[in-house]
């Protein structure tokens, strides 16, 4: 990797904050101060202005950071020319994605990634999807997955797969055998919800705003950043949630959870964002082919499965 001086000095030029730096690149805000000044003293310049409460290149940063971007392109066209000869694939993949794709969805897809490339390190971060478009456009990770549609020029979307939100509640809750359950009594349920910024709270938002409810106006015992734990709160008690189904199979299937009958469910497209460059890193490139060797074989077993039901039939 090139120096690393430089590596924290293009971060914090990138986004002229020191926090925002420290946080991407996993250091403590002290040290990506001494890092800087190290640089400094080495080109006996200053490179930012700290004055106002704010920070600002200097004309020596300004220079500094023509010739850093010109130096990470350089290193990525050189790594991927050198892969391309050695066909290995190693090196970090820095992955952004919301919470449910996260633990349902990039998880089991970077464990078959790594079975097939031991030699990458793979680093995820879950954020908003807001945050996470955010950070693809600022180079801060490689690929996201998010559950959303963007619009942006800068930046290439490949869809992947449909992810299905659900009402769930325990056996014994009194809905759990209705079959024809109107937004009214929704509202008098208790609910355990999201909690206020939560990367998927807008999702749960969306899904009661289609079913005629408002997010804000229902009375939630109980709000959770995790869904494994909204889970389990559910299950003990008489309150009802949003989840998605890939969250809940396996309780569907044990019957420790219902999915509420009559009820239409709520579907957010699952793509993956990343930025278009001029030499792509290889293991963006692989794993954007699993995904889509992945998307292919989904599609497939659909198409059986649809078979299989119009023959019953």
């Amino acid at each position: 990797m090139s120096d690393r001086r430089l590596q924290v000095f293009y971060t914090v030029a990138r986004l002229l904050s020191f926090t925002k730096a420290a946080e991407v690149l996993q250091m403590t805000q002290p040290a990506v101060t001494f890092q800087i000044r190290q640089l400094e003293e080495q080109f006996k310049a200053r490179l930012f202005d700290r004055s106002h409460n704010r920070i600002d290149l200097t004309d020596a940063g300004k220079r500094a950071f023509q010739y850093a971007n010109r130096i990470f392109e350089l290193y990525e066209e050189m790594e991927n020319s050198v892969r391309d000869v050695t066909g290995k694939v190693i090196g970090t993949l820095r992955i952004g994605a919301g919470a449910a794709a996260a633990q349902y969805i990039a998880t089991p897809l970077i464990t078959r990634f790594q079975k097939i490339y031991p030699a990458v390190h793979i680093q995820l971060t879950v954020r908003s999807a807001s945050r996470i478009v955010h950070m693809v456009e600022n180079s801060d990770v490689d690929i996201g997955i998010i559950e959303d549609v963007v619009s942006s020029k800068h930046l290439k979307t490949l869809p992947f797969c449909e992810e299905e939100w659900q009402l769930v509640a325990a056996p014994s809750h009194p809905l759990a055998s209705e079959t024809n359950i109107t937004a009214d009594t929704l509202r008098k349920q208790t609910w355990i919800m999201l909690e206020e910024g939560a990367s998927n709270r807008e999702i749960v938002a969306l899904h009661l705003k289609s079913l005629g409810l408002d997010i804000q106006s229902l009375q939630a015992t109980m709000e959770i950043s995790s869904l494994e734990a909204i889970k389990s709160a559910v299950e003990g008690s008489q309150s009802i949630a949003v989840l998605p189904a890939t969250a809940i199979d396996k309780e569907l299937r044990l019957g420790d959870l219902v999915a509420l009958k009559g009820i239409q469910s709520f579907k957010k497209e699952i793509r993956f964002l990343y930025k278009e460059q001029k030499y792509p890193l290889v293991v963006v490139e692989r794993l954007l082919a699993l995904a889509k060797d992945e998307q292919d074989n989904m599609n497939t077993s659909k198409k059986v499965v649809n078979m299989n039901n119009s023959t019953s039939e």
